[in-house]
């Protein structure tokens, strides 16, 4: 006999996670068994700086430091999956091969996912930091052997000086950009330099002034404070002739505290437990917890539960409109995790405008499709080993369950009622401002290549502060073809986007100003109401900004009114390239003054990861 699962209907009170779900602490992951996890439970408080945290003084890429090299220092923290360095005594590793490329580190080079286990590898702990020598030993404690951690190996080359190594995504051996490790036994006085030596990425925000976060323990207990951004002389270069393809990202940085308990991140950590625990709140909210259901879309290669949010207004879903939403196919990019938290916020909310987007649409939401990769720190893989927001239409899609489940939730949905938008939120490491990127056809006719730029344009409207209309991307490149986005295209979703959002900040107004976990949230309200103006029945707005958009297409590509020669003929990557005739490379900004073109110093092309890592 087949079972068959009872629909939800909006009023219903739902069950989240189990009967008991707001009580007892909350349920381990599921780890590989080759990664140990240490058993305290990491939480940070939220909180907002009470002024804007500017950029720092850029320094471009630049020549490395003149500093020591690993070879010359001592390992004083080493950890890698499957390698279990000294079950009750600390025994230093054999320094690495200096020719060889610092990524090849991982054991689990070469290899792949077997098995999962909650809480990871069985058995107890090995010990990779090194012990102190006594009270007066200023040598500091990493560890990084916990949920979303990412810090393999530190080599201490000078008195406060250390030299860090990330470890790749697990059975790769590239994408080490996401770090989150925790130091113990700080001075307060010294000024500490630190040096990831195994970037990948040959361009960062870092050389445009963004800075890393520091959270300190005791600033947390005893004052409130949160994550904030520290550092200075902040340097990203190249690496050494020995190691070309790497490049070193360096900062120094004081300690607010003796014998502090810190972390440091790119930005804002937001882990699969804080999600869990984002859930289980919704579940006990007599209030909330009747307007969304919650259900398993599938289970990660791990066994994890990929969630599947169905959020809808009285009456049910017949005769609605969708919107579908997915967030973090990137474990690296935690903002798009907060820009969702925000959105769930604000479409959960009593505001009169969230009760509308209720009544229209039936919103079907995945806010973390790789939770596997966000448990073990990735930067941009799941355990196949491969990056997911490459593999929709993939030959193997056993490989990725959550991208299966989806296109095939989304092809259901599809088959019932019209899909309004896809919008898969994601963080991007080499651009500032949050922006879109969407999908455009030269065999398209020009009001469908306007229209999909309308939506993006609106966004800006609503959030001039933040988003960059200009850095917007329509291009649908054969290396896009396995993207989320241009999948949904594919699929018949004539409005599919990529919300990128920078991990730094915002250039936009008068000064540059890092983001805050407050402005990530604000995006999710900011993407509601854009929906309700681009969907308003009146059309007053949509219709002025198609024609704006064909103004600034037309003055982009210098075609003059009358002169017979239209936009609409170029493909998109002739859109995207060229501007008005004789100028040099520019960009089109929006202002009180109307359309202006100026020159632009830095290239806006290209997302994080334009080539796929091809099929598992």
């Amino acid at each position: 006999a087949h079972s068959t699962q009872r629909r939800w209907s909006p009023g219903e009170p739902l069950a989240l996670l189990s009967p008991h779900s707001g009580q007892g602490p909350l349920p381990v992951p599921r780890w590989p068994v080759e990664c140990e996890v240490i058993k305290e439970t990491i939480e940070h408080i939220e909180w907002v700086p009470p002024e804007p945290e500017p950029f720092c003084p850029t320094t471009g890429l630049e020549q490395a430091l003149d500093t020591l090299s690993e070879e010359q220092g001592t390992v004083v923290y080493h950890s890698s999956p499957g390698t279990g360095y000294g079950q009750h005594s600390w025994v230093p590793p054999a320094l690495p091969d200096p020719h060889h490329h610092p990524c090849s580190l991982t054991v689990l080079q070469g290899s792949c996912f077997t098995r999962a286990r909650v809480g990871g590898a069985p058995g107890p702990l090995s010990s990779p930091a090194i012990p102190l020598e006594g009270p007066q030993d200023t040598t500091l404690l990493f560890e990084s052997r916990f949920e979303s951690g990412n810090l393999q190996k530190a080599v201490k080359v000078g008195p406060y000086e250390y030299v860090l190594t990330l470890r790749p995504d697990l059975y790769t051996a590239k994408h080490t950009q996401w770090f989150y490790f925790r130091i113990q036994n700080t001075r307060r006085d010294p000024l500490y330099r630190f040096t990831i030596a195994n970037m990948a990425k040959p361009k960062s925000l870092y050389g445009q002034g963004l800075q890393p976060l520091l959270y300190s323990q005791r600033d947390a207990q005893s004052r409130g404070v949160g994550w904030r951004r520290v550092g200075s002389d902040i340097r990203y270069s190249r690496g050494s002739a020995e190691e070309p393809s790497a490049f070193r990202f360096s900062w120094a940085v004081r300690f607010p505290h003796d014998g502090d308990t810190c972390f440091f991140a790119p930005c804002y950590p937001y882990t699969y437990s804080d999600l869990r625990r984002y859930l289980r709140a919704l579940a006990a909210d007599p209030a909330r917890s009747r307007l969304c259901a919650v259900q398993p879309l599938c289970r990660s290669l791990a066994g994890n539960t990929v969630y599947l949010l169905t959020i809808t207004g009285p009456g049910g879903a017949a005769g609605k409109r969708a919107v579908v939403v997915s967030a973090r196919a990137h474990p690296g990019e935690s903002g798009g995790s907060w820009a969702m938290r925000g959105f769930l916020d604000f479409l959960l909310s009593t505001h009169a405008d969230a009760q509308l987007l209720r009544r229209l649409f039936v919103f079907r939401v995945v806010p973390m499709l790789n939770p596997d990769g966000v448990v073990v720190g990735n930067s941009r893989c799941s355990l196949a080993g491969r990056d997911p927001n490459r593999a929709f239409g993939t030959a193997l899609p056993g490989s990725f369950p959550a991208v299966r489940h989806l296109q095939a939730m989304v092809q259901r949905e599809l088959a019932e009622r019209e899909v309004v938008l896809y919008c898969d939120f994601h963080g991007h490491s080499r651009k500032n401002n949050v922006f879109m990127y969407g999908c455009d056809t030269p065999g398209a006719s020009a009001g469908m290549r306007l229209c999909q730029r309308v939506f993006p344009l609106m966004l800006s409207k609503n959030a001039p502060d933040k988003f960059s209309f200009p850095s917007c991307k329509f291009q649908v490149q054969k290396s896009k073809e396995g993207t989320g986005r241009v999948s949904m295209w594919r699929l018949g979703i004539s409005h599919s986007y990529t919300l990128e959002v920078a991990f730094s900040g915002s250039t936009l107004g008068e000064t540059s100003y890092h983001f805050t976990v407050e402005d990530l949230k604000s995006l999710g309200p900011l993407l509601c109401n854009t929906l309700l103006d681009f969907c308003d029945p009146a059309a007053t707005k949509f219709q002025r900004c198609l024609a704006e958009v064909d103004a600034l297409l037309r003055r982009r590509m210098g075609c003059e009114p009358g002169s017979g020669s239209s936009w609409s003929d170029m493909c998109p990557s002739e859109l995207e390239s060229r501007c008005v005739v004789g100028m040099p490379p520019c960009v089109t900004v929006w202002c009180q003054q109307g359309l202006q073109v100026i020159v632009s110093p830095l290239s806006t092309s290209g997302s994080d990861s334009s080539v796929s890592d091809g099929i598992p």
